[in-house]
């Protein structure tokens, strides 16, 4: 008993390559050994590799069996020995499984998929973006949050974590940054002060100019006046979350109601949304498409950040332009679909 104690602690010990590598010899060699001892029970080597498997993985069907004293033999070492190394080998694939699945969890895995959005700082404001992301009706892309939490804080199957400092150089490219398609920068709501809230945010865009020089950021500062300081990275667009929020919050004081039409067009809410839509061909000033999206039930309003179409409706429309309409998901897609 002693002596098989220790040659199991000895296959325990092992790593699974050679576990792996130790059963399939085993499985094998049987086979090859059963035929031999029976080659009448065993007329070919996969009914002997058939009754090995069955053996080992306690199956047991009783289709084919030993009747030779050799047989019954080698049939019984094969009990003690192969259905206990499978045991270890199934109980070593199950603990893999778990592995993986906590390294995922708590963000120590590298991401290699593209055309992902990585999003850096968790917050409440993190989590509406991302819920934002997975309702759009346009959602293709995959999330990875990087941040330093002990584990994921947001559990899906398209939301990724990788936890460090999304200052290092070697976090960002566990994120795979190079080849993502947007980057969002949340602030650090635990940083009182805002001038080291936004140090640290410049620090942050920094080290993304350095390894993405060509990705779109969007990136969220605490003070406009602290814009100026990004001048030396590239940044595409900031977000001013206080004095948003703070302007909001007066319009719709002075103007009742008006913060709805900001929700409804800032969400994949019920009722109008903003979309993007592609330029038609057969279209060459603002009035043509005006007037054929107003006809569909759509409202052109915006060329990229230009507000001012209802007075440039005679412009030429460029190849460059990025149209933005407003109307309902089902006008939308035909819109789409036409396109």
């Amino acid at each position: 008993m002693f002596v098989f104690k220790r040659i199991w602690v000895k296959i325990i010990k092992l790593n699974t390559w050679a576990l792996f590598t130790t059963s399939i010899l085993l499985i094998l060699f049987s086979t090859y050994m059963m035929v031999a001892i029976e080659p009448e029970t065993f007329a070919n080597p996969f009914d002997a590799f058939w009754w090995v498997m069955t053996t080992v993985t306690t199956v047991g069907y009783g289709d084919f069996y030993p009747s030779s004293v050799g047989g019954r033999l080698y049939a019984i070492f094969l009990y003690i020995v192969g259905i206990g190394l499978i045991g270890v080998v199934i109980g070593k694939v199950v603990d893999g499984f778990g592995m993986f699945r906590r390294r995922k969890e708590e963000g120590l895995l590298t991401y290699k998929q593209e055309g992902h959005i990585v999003i850096i700082g968790w917050s409440q404001k993190a989590r509406f973006a991302i819920e934002e992301i997975l309702n759009s009706e346009d959602f293709q892309q995959e999330i990875v949050i990087i941040d330093r939490l002990g584990k994921t804080p947001y559990l899906h199957e398209s939301v990724h974590y990788i936890q460090g400092d999304p200052a290092q150089e070697n976090i960002l490219l566990q994120a795979n940054l190079s080849e993502a398609k947007a980057v969002l920068l949340f602030a650090d709501d635990s940083i009182e002060d805002p001038l080291l809230t936004d140090g640290k945010t410049l620090l942050i865009v920094t080290s993304i100019e350095r390894l993405s020089p060509d990705i779109h950021s969007t990136v969220e500062i605490m003070s406009e006046s602290h814009i100026k300081n990004f001048r030396h990275v590239k940044v595409d667009e900031f977000i001013l979350s206080h004095e948003t929020i703070s302007r909001l919050a007066v319009r719709s004081a002075i103007t009742h109601g008006i913060s709805k039409i900001y929700s409804q067009l800032m969400s994949r809410g019920i009722g109008d949304n903003l979309y993007e839509i592609k330029v038609r061909p057969h279209w060459k000033t603002y009035r043509d498409a005006f007037d054929e999206l107003f006809k569909e039930g759509a409202t052109l309003i915006a060329d990229g950040d230009k507000m001012d179409i209802n007075r440039r409706l005679d412009d030429q429309i460029t190849s460059y332009s990025r149209l933005f309409v407003i109307c309902d998901e089902t006008i939308y897609e035909a819109i789409q679909s036409k396109a």
